[in-house]
């Protein structure tokens, strides 16, 4: 399982005395922690993925803001801790393959420009995490163009 994971690998950064990794791990634990309290739940793989996704969302836009205030001290910090954040998520799918789920979708439904929320739900399932929200959006509009 995943969490089971992220502790071991927590633990031999301690161990090994990286204290950037420790950090970045006990960050996002807590993350894990609260999103299990407010379920009143274990999490499985894709709602670890979901946590550690918002994770790297915040981390970036922290690294954007940062950056524009000339803070590179911080900024670098965010950055370490978003490489280590990514380590844990699924391999992100490329523009063609989404393109091409999306096309099956379409073809599959005989979709036109009324069917895009129906388009949209069934292809963020399919590329189940693999995937920004944003980009399957972009995607869908253009092919249903």
């Amino acid at each position: 399982m995943l969490l089971d994971t992220i502790r071991a690998d927590m633990r031999h950064a301690m161990k090994a005395g990286e204290k950037g990794k420790v950090s970045a791990l006990r960050m996002l634990l807590a993350a894990v922690k609260n999103r299990q309290i407010s379920l009143r739940k274990e999490l499985d793989d894709q709602e670890m993925f979901a946590v550690i996704r918002s994770q790297c969302k915040q981390i970036t836009e922290s690294y954007e803001q940062f950056s524009r205030a000339g803070r590179d001290d911080l900024a670098r910090k965010e950055a370490e801790d978003l490489a280590v954040m990514q380590v844990y998520l699924p391999q992100e799918l490329g523009e063609d393959e989404i393109k091409s789920i999306v096309n099956e979708i379409i073809s599959e439904m005989n979709a036109t420009q009324k069917d895009f929320g129906k388009i949209m739900k069934l292809a963020v399932s399919r590329v189940a995490g693999r995937a920004d929200g944003k980009t399957v959006n972009s995607i869908v509009s253009q092919l249903l163009k």
